[in-house]
């Protein structure tokens, strides 16, 4: 055989490996995924959350209302990671 004939030679079995490979694989089927039997945990409901949710709603309204105003100090706190007792203390303003 001379090297021509020896390349197609190769070139055909080389084919014929591919398909066989692709025919293989698209006649397998696919197991579907195991349901989870376990649920899904749910935080619970933060009333903090809500509360700040109507204040975005009011808008400009929000900067005077009392309930929004104590709503953004308890989420500050809750970001700084303070607790009510940690704040600053106040300073006398008659000294």
């Amino acid at each position: 055989m001379d090297g021509k004939m020896l390349a197609r030679l190769g070139a055909v079995v080389f084919v014929a490996i591919a398909i066989t490979a692709t025919v293989i694989e698209m006649t397998r089927k696919d197991d579907p995924a195991p349901a989870s039997t376990a649920p899904a945990l749910q935080p619970p409901a933060d009333p903090l959350r809500a509360t700040l949710r109507r204040c975005q709603q009011l808008g400009e309204a929000a900067t005077s209302d009392p309930v929004c105003l104590s709503a953004w100090a308890e989420s500050r706190d809750r970001f700084l990671g303070r607790t009510p007792a940690q704040t600053a203390p106040r300073q006398n303003e008659g000294q």
